[in-house]
């Protein structure tokens, strides 16, 4: 396949995407090759329009084509609750629920020291003077149960513990439907140490 450059790029490029190793790549840009060129087409389309057309909100950072999200721009939002959540996907999760009603702070990542991301990259200054503006009088901390997500919570609840903000963290538990003796032990411990 040497002798194939745009496909070797094609299927080198597709492998940036999460979860995607060679043979996926493979089977994708195969597929799109032999069997949907005008799906391909609509998707080569659709990726440049995005890129040139998404950007982030002035006040979440979530995902947007306006300089303020349809969220943080709705009258019927709660601005006194600001739900500070990892990516535009676990904010999609969240509202999925529908019960959650406020607004959104998105951080983009995680602090991670090992992968050079610190407080600045993930714009926790801005977090702190927007949880600061008055209005807000509850943040709710949603980030990931992961060592980087529970750092990250840390460093927020911490950042924020002497301005005049109510702190939350989401509960941990047993998932609805489970079965106790399929439940991770980390799980069953952090339920009983979080019971109300």
């Amino acid at each position: 396949m040497a002798d194939n450059n745009a496909l070797s790029a094609l299927i080198q490029n597709l492998r940036r995407l999460p979860g995607v190793g060679i043979k996926s790549a493979q089977r994708m840009a195969f597929h799109l090759l032999q069997h949907d060129r005008d799906g391909a087409q609509l998707l080569s389309r659709a990726l440049e329009q995005a890129v040139l057309q998404v950007q982030h909100c002035e006040q979440c950072h979530t995902f947007t084509e306006s300089s303020i999200c349809e969220t943080c721009s709705d009258a019927t939002r709660d601005p006194s609750k600001l739900c500070v959540i990892e990516t535009p996907a676990d904010q999609s999760a969240v509202e999925r629920t529908a019960a959650y009603r406020g607004l959104y702070f998105v951080l983009m990542g995680k602090l991670s020291p090992l992968d050079g991301i610190g407080p600045k990259d993930i714009g926790l200054q801005k977090l702190f003077e927007r949880a600061s503006n008055g209005v807000v009088q509850e943040v709710i901390l949603a980030t990931n149960f992961t060592a980087e997500g529970e750092a990250t919570a840390h460093v927020i609840s911490e950042g924020l513990k002497n301005r005049g903000v109510h702190v939350t963290r989401l509960a941990r538990g047993v998932p609805v439907g489970s079965e106790l003796e399929y439940v991770d032990l980390g799980t069953i411990a952090h339920a009983f140490v979080d019971r109300r």
